[in-house]
């Protein structure tokens, strides 16, 4: 279950922009505020099951963007390659002014 809201939270982060106000809403508060169904639909005086289906319908969203767009999957990926090279750095494998080229990465992320 934290594999899936970790995931979750992370396709949020990459495409919120793109969802609708009310699903943003509901996301932030069940997934990032730890709210419950029924919390939010006391809040927005619905139903929980109308929190619930808005809830699984932004989450299959979520996850077609992410099969068509790849952002966080290129995410781990740079991750890694970024956690690759500090460890190289580290053992002097590679140069240390390459560590200052992996802060400017680090720091766009």
């Amino acid at each position: 279950m934290l594999e899936k809201t970790t995931r979750i939270n992370y396709l949020f982060d990459f495409y919120q922009s793109l969802l609708t106000p009310k699903q943003r809403n509901y996301m932030e508060l069940y997934y990032l505020e730890d709210y419950s169904l029924g919390e939010i639909s006391e809040t927005f005086d619905v139903s929980r099951q109308a929190v619930y289906d808005n809830i699984r319908r932004t989450e299959t969203m979520l996850e077609e963007y992410e099969k068509k767009l790849h952002l966080y999957e290129k995410f781990q990926k740079r991750q890694q390659v970024i956690a690759e090279m500090e460890a190289a750095v580290d053992k002097q494998e590679l140069p240390r002014h390459t560590a200052v080229w992996l802060e400017q990465l680090q720091d766009l992320e």
